[in-house]
Formats: C-alpha cells, sequence, structure tokens
C-alpha cells in the first residue's frame, strides 16, 4: 500500500546547542530568586498551578528585563527561525518575535492540565532542570475530537498513528510547536524540582 502523510503536526525538539553549563547556572539562580520575591505569583500559582509555582500572571516579559533570560532568547531565535523554515511560513516582511516569556517551577505530583496558547505563533518551552522521574511534556492529537467511529491504537502503533505523544524533559534542551496544538503536563513522580522557561513567538 502506498500512503501519504497529510496534514502531518511538527514539533521540533533539539539541544539549545553552544554548550548551556553556565547559562543554566545563572536562569536557575534567577527561577529560584523569582519565585522568592514573586509574592502575586506565588498566590496566583497556588490557586491556579498545582503543586508548583509559575510567573505566567505576574512576570511574563522575563525577556525584557533580565539579561540572562534575553541570553536565552537570542539563542531560542535560532532555532524558531529553523522550525518556521521546516513549517513553509511565508514570513516576507515580517518576522517572528519572542511576546512572552516566564517560569515554571515544578515538584513532585505538580501538574499542568491541558491548554493551548491563543493569539500566539510558536510556542515553546527551555528545561534548565529536569530531574529523572520527572514528567515530560504530552501533546495530543489535533484531530482527536473527530474520530467518531475510528477503533482504538494498537499498544505498538507508531508516534505519528497515537492519539498522545509525549517527549521527555531533558536539561538543556528546547522543544518547539505551533501554539495551538494542545499539551499538558502530566504529574511529574520526581523528589527535585523540574524547572523550565516557556515563552511564545508571534508574527503580527
Amino acid at each position: 500500500m502506498t500512503l501519504t502523510a497529510l496534514f502531518p503536526t511538527f514539533v521540533h525538539s533539539a539541544p539549545l546547542g553552544g554548550g548551556t553549563a553556565a547559562l543554566d547556572r545563572r536562569l536557575l539562580r534567577e527561577c529560584r530568586h523569582l519565585q522568592a520575591e514573586d509574592r502575586v505569583g506565588r498566590a496566583w500559582s497556588a490557586r491556579h498551578y498545582t503543586g508548583g509555582y509559575t510567573s505566567y500572571n505576574s512576570r511574563s516579559r522575563m525577556h525584557q528585563v533580565s539579561p540572562t533570560f534575553a541570553a536565552l532568547a537570542r539563542r531560542l531565535d535560532a532555532h524558531v527561525r529553523g522550525f518556521a523554515r521546516a513549517l513553509d511560513f511565508d514570513l516576507r516582511g515580517r518576522r517572528l518575535v519572542m511576546t512572552d516569556c516566564w517560569v515554571n517551577i515544578m515538584r513532585r505530583h505538580g501538574t499542568h492540565s491541558l491548554h493551548l496558547h491563543p493569539l500566539s505563533t510558536i510556542s515553546g518551552t527551555y528545561y534548565v532542570s529536569a530531574p529523572v522521574g520527572c514528567a515530560g511534556i504530552k501533546f495530543e492529537d489535533p484531530r482527536l475530537e473527530r474520530f467518531m467511529a475510528a477503533p482504538p491504537r494498537k499498544a505498538t502503533a507508531r508516534a505519528a498513528n497515537r492519539a498522545w505523544q509525549t517527549l521527555p524533559a531533558r536539561a538543556g534542551r528546547v522543544v518547539l510547536f505551533e501554539s495551538w496544538l494542545r499539551h499538558e503536563v502530566p504529574p511529574t513522580r520526581s523528589n527535585g524540582e523540574r524547572v523550565s522557561i516557556s515563552f511564545n513567538y508571534g508574527w503580527f
């Protein structure tokens, strides 16, 4: 049988590159300092971010206020440009720009429910610290609600045919995806801190 792949969903996952040890140390220090002094963010997280802290609702443009986060953004720009080329985006006369950048710190049993990133083009996360056993990022097949009478998939189904796919969290690694793709972070089983920096890029 000859098969043609139509409407594939692409996700980019790769090391940040350029050596990350020194940058990660600075990022980790600033992430923890932010958590300690961000009273508003901690209060919001207690209500909306189970088992952890996020600066999403309080300090969501860290690349504009911290030279360390700005340095990360410059490295991420190269990944985003490459991903946009792979997606065949026509960006003549425009460019993708980081619009949001925030901190996430999750501990044991921490979770982040299924969501997407409205009004953005490309979203992603960079893992600063990812202890053994921490949860990865879980993506949902965007066609799932239209499967109607489809049979279940085999346990041995290829990744492209599964309704859910999880990419492991690994320190020093960046994951990019189109912002409409729904995703979540399942409960983490690690006792250590899973520290990530999430971000959005827009072109309008």
